[in-house]
């Protein structure tokens, strides 16, 4: 991997970890404590139950990327980085572009 191909990889993982920042924050609002007597116009208590189960569904999975994506930043410059941990082939730079954290190839995820 080249010095301008792992400079716009961390930008892409900076990027991304602010978004996924800005997500945890607001799903975090979004799974307060439902008051017994809360309806908001059409939905009931049960409906808003279960919005709050998704949306915390949703926060574990934002804040599991996010730990990944904080992880292949710091481990970006070693000379591993990029390289499958199972086949040991480089990953394509499209694959990491889409999914930084990744640490095996599409090959190698697929078996």
């Amino acid at each position: 991997m080249t010095e301008a191909e792992r400079h716009r990889l961390k930008e892409k993982i900076a990027a991304d970890m602010e978004i996924l920042k800005a997500d945890v924050d607001a799903l975090r609002d979004s799974i307060k404590p439902i008051p017994p007597d809360a309806a908001i116009g059409r939905l009931t208590r049960m409906e808003m139950i279960g919005n709050k189960g998704i949306c915390e569904s949703n926060l574990r999975s934002a804040q599991t990327r996010l730990t990944k994506l904080e992880s292949a930043l710091k481990r970006i410059d070693s000379v591993d980085f990029g390289i499958c941990v199972e086949c040991e082939e480089p990953i394509p730079l499209k694959r990491l572009m889409i999914v930084p954290e990744t640490l095996r190839c599409v090959h190698c995820m697929e078996t």
